[in-house]
This record gives structure tokens, sequence and C-alpha cells, in this order.
């Protein structure tokens, strides 16, 4: 019995979740899995050929990588087996990644509603102590929350929170924030003088040179789990903490109700009502006319697949001819298929997928710095529809990363991108942007329209950007603001689902706000 919060970790980050979950859809639907090696194995070598699973030599042949990855996708509620039958279906939350919706939106929801115990967290091959009975990741952010915690290093999540938080009543909740405090004065001294007779790995022996180590692991999964929610994020310390633009949605999440899906022995119940996705209250599915899996059905899950695939690289606004036609020759089906296909499930591109990529590419540092400023530039370009112009690969410092021209409101615009987690205006940044990017404006562009606003687009922002980018505004004259990638992503979904039609004078108006820019703005 493991008695410590647990998560199946195949990756420790959910960035692949959507892919991994096509490649099942492609191979596993509507078959029986349980004690199917042939299925299990073709799932193992279809994640192999795809990338998502490194190629090795095999133990044995029966499919256990397969199963590990199913494990996963079960465990966060995006598939089930069907009690009658024993065949495997998505769940709505499933199918909704699938058809194309933001996987952050869909995973996020699953995330925060990950509970000990779960049908996954009690079956034979895991088996969670049942004295948990916990909502995890809305247990870390309530911490990270409180005034007296405000953040958490991996240290005091795996050592306090992972092994102490049981329930969700208040007296355990004041004994971890008293033990995490008790942690940070007097370190392992304040951990009970029995922690590893309790607390130990499952398989019962502690490493004696990382006697710690199985708790790392599972506290870095959790810390990634979270991050991909995009409600919480690692500082320049490693320590984890709300952004301060996400405080209001914080609030929010914790306000609502936390109630406990039920009869987690029950696993079909269990992951049908677990696994609902943001824009379901019921899964009313008749299965049992579900029609038996044709060549045509599989080749749509194929088509679906590449599709994925592509989408979570880059960002599809619209179906065109030149996509149908690179999906065609990378899974081999016919133009009118691939087209009809994309047609009807993809009608409107999908945005959201390529999103979760983007933020990952604004906290990484100079690893994706290009990519990221890239990245910007088509999402002005595709989604916002300005003529937008990557400068950022000349490597100059005399020119911007992108330079916007408008023509519709007869303006240009300045970005910046900061691929950090709390960005500052330090250094020669303010004068680099007062007086080489807007002052001499004149010397990359040959755009005789005036500048509308500069802004920097970043991961986060440090806790002094508002004067930082007031100094600048007041020095040049010229509007303008900041803005984190999570809030940038929110902007262009509002734009790509219909929620708001931004023209280029209402942007404007949010980008020359002269500070950060709050989801309050647009």
């Amino acid at each position: 019995m493991i008695n410590y919060w647990w998560v199946t970790r195949p990756k420790r980050k959910l960035n692949s979740i959507p892919e991994v979950l096509a490649v099942f859809a492609g191979v596993s639907l509507n078959q029986r899995w349980n004690g199917s090696r042939n299925i299990q194995r073709s799932y193992e070598d279809a994640l192999e050929q795809a990338g998502l699973k490194r190629v090795g030599l095999r133990r044995d042949q029966s499919g256990s990588g397969g199963r590990t990855y199913a494990a996963w996708l079960s465990s966060l509620g995006l598939i089930f087996s069907q009690e009658s039958t024993g065949y495997i279906y998505l769940t709505l939350a499933g199918e909704a990644i699938i058809d194309g919706a933001s996987p952050v939106d869909v995973l996020k929801a699953q995330v925060l509603k990950y509970q000990f115990p779960s049908a996954f967290s009690i079956g034979r091959s895991v088996n969670v102590n049942r004295r948990f009975k916990v909502h995890p990741f809305r247990f870390l952010l309530r911490l990270l929350m409180d005034d007296r915690i405000e953040y958490l290093t991996q240290d005091e999540i795996a050592k306090v929170c992972i092994v102490d938080a049981e329930n969700e009543s208040e007296r355990c909740y004041e004994t971890v924030v008293e033990k995490i405090l008790d942690y940070r004065e007097y370190g392992d001294a304040a951990l009970d003088k029995n922690f590893f007779e309790k607390y130990g790995p499952s398989k019962g022996t502690v490493n004696s040179d990382h006697p710690y180590s199985h708790l790392q692991d599972c506290a870095n999964t959790f810390i990634n789990w979270i991050e991909y929610t995009q409600l919480a994020v690692r500082d320049d310390h490693g320590w984890l903490k709300v952004p301060e633009g996400k405080y209001d949605e914080v609030r929010t999440i914790l306000a609502a109700n936390s109630s406990f899906v039920d009869r987690p022995e029950d696993q079909e119940y269990f992951q049908r009502k677990y696994g609902l996705d943001p824009k379901h209250q019921k899964d009313t599915r008749n299965l049992e006319q579900t029609k038996t899996i044709t060549a045509e059905m599989i080749d749509t899950m194929k088509v679906q697949n590449a599709y994925i695939r592509l989408s979570l690289n880059t960002p599809i606004t619209q179906i065109t001819t030149d996509l149908i036609n690179e999906i065609a020759g990378m899974v081999n089906v016919s133009i009118d298929q691939v087209s009809d296909v994309l047609m009807k499930t993809y009608p409107h591109g999908s945005v959201g997928s390529f999103l979760t990529h983007y933020y990952e590419m604004s906290i990484a540092g100079t690893k994706y710095a290009v990519e990221f400023e890239k990245a910007t530039t088509d999402l002005f370009d595709k989604v916002f529809h300005y003529n937008a112009i990557h400068l950022g690969q000349t490597g100059s410092k005399s020119a911007p990363d992108i330079l916007l021209i408008s023509d519709d409101a007869k303006y240009q615009a300045v970005i910046d991108n900061k691929a950090y987690r709390e960005y500052s205006i330090i250094g020669d940044h303010h004068n680099r942007m007062v007086h080489n990017y807007l002052e001499k404006i004149n010397t990359y562009s040959n755009c005789a329209y005036p500048i509308g606003f500069f802004a920097y687009v970043a991961g986060g922002f440090g806790k002094t950007i508002d004067k930082q980018i007031d100094s600048e505004v007041v020095e040049s004259g010229v509007p303008g603001a900041g803005i984190t990638a999570s809030n940038f992503i929110k902007l262009v979904d509002n734009q790509t689902s219909g929620v708001k039609n931004y023209t280029h004078q209402d942007l404007l108006r949010i980008f020359g706000c002269d500070r950060q820019i709050r989801m309050s703005d647009f």
C-alpha cells in the first residue's frame, strides 16, 4: 500500500497527453483492452513510432509499456472500460481533446477534480492508502494563497504535503500549515521520528543515498501538473507560487464547490462522472448504440491523430488546402476524406492546442526564445490579422522582436518577447526600448504610420513592472503595456472562440493601458 499522494508518470509533464490520447484512440477504441496483449503491444508500438515513447529493448512482449500510458490516461479521467463488454471508450473530457478543445482548459478541470480515492488510486496495482480523501491540487492552491505560506518548495511538498494532507478538514489543513512552517525553521529535524517507517517507498526499501527520492519524484510531478494548468509556476528560486495575475481565478476556484465523485470502486460509473469536460454536467451517452469500428472510422482517427500533432506545434485558425494535403501525405488517406474529417471536426481550426506549447515556451528562458518570438508573431498575424513581422532572428539590439502594422487602424506597434518567469525591465532594457525601438523606429520600419503602442509579452513579470512600464511611457511619449503569456492566451482564446471580436482599435486601447494588462482589461 502506498501511504502518500501518488500519481503515475510515464512522462512527468502533461504536454503530450493530447498526442498520447490520439494514438490510443487510433489503436484501442471500442476494443477489449484488459487481457488483450495484441492491442496493448500495438499501442506501445504506435507510441514508439510517434516518438512519444522511447524505443528500447523490452523485457517481455506483454505490452506493459502500453498499459502504463493507458493507466496515465485513465488516471486523468480520459478513458474508461465499459463494465458489460470490456470495451474501451473515451470519456467526454477525452472526446473534447480529440475534437479540438483547448487541452489546457480540459486538463485543468481534470487536474483540479483529481481526487483520492479514485478508481485509479484504489486499483490493485496502485493501492493508495484509503486514509486520503482529498483533492490534492486544490489543497496545494489553498496553501499557496495562504499569507502564512505564499510559496511551496519541492521539499515541502515531498516531505509534508503529500504525506500529511490526508483530508480537507480545517484541523488537517492547519496541521499541514504548522508542519510546513516548522520544516522551514528546522528542516528534516522537524519530521516524524518514524518518517520512513510510515512513508517509505511502496516496495519497502529506502535508498540510503537518496532516501527521499520516491517522495521527491512524486512532488516534482505534482508541480509539473499544476504548472500545466497555468495557475501556479516556479519562480527563479524554484519555489511554486500563484502569479499575481492569477489570484482572482484561484480565489474563484477555491470558493467553488469541491465535492467528491463517489463510488470509486465502480470504475465505469466513476470515470464517466469524473471525466466530464467543462461543457457537460452529465454523461448521457448510450454506449450500446456505438457502431462497430469500420475502416472509415480508423482512417478518421488517423486524420485526427495527425491533426492533433500538427496543432500542438503551430496555430491552426482555418482548414486550408495546404493543411489537407500535408495530413493526407502523413496518413495515406485520400484528400477528399481528409478534407471531410477536418471540415467536420475542426471547421475553425483549434488554436487552443498550440497555446499549451506557447505557454511552455514563455517560461523556458533562452532555450526556446526565438520560437517564442515566432509563435507570438504568428498569433498576432493569424488571430488578430496584423501585418506581423518577426525581426528577432537578426540578433540586432536596434530592432525589437516583432513589428506590427495595422492598415485598418493606421498605426504600427512594437512587441518585445521575454521568455522569463518573472521579467523586470532592468539594465539597458529601458534605454533599448525607448531610444532604439521607439525613437529610431524608422531604421527598421518603412511604415509611415505613428506608433500606437509598445508591449512586452512574457511568461510573468516582477512586482515593479507597472512602474517600469510607466517610466518608459513618460520618457517616450508612447503608450505601452506588459502582458503575461497566460493572459495573452486568454485574449487569443476570446478571439478564436467568438467570445469577443477585437478590432485593431480595441487592441490599441488594451495595449495602451501603460501598465501590466489584467484580464479585466479585455
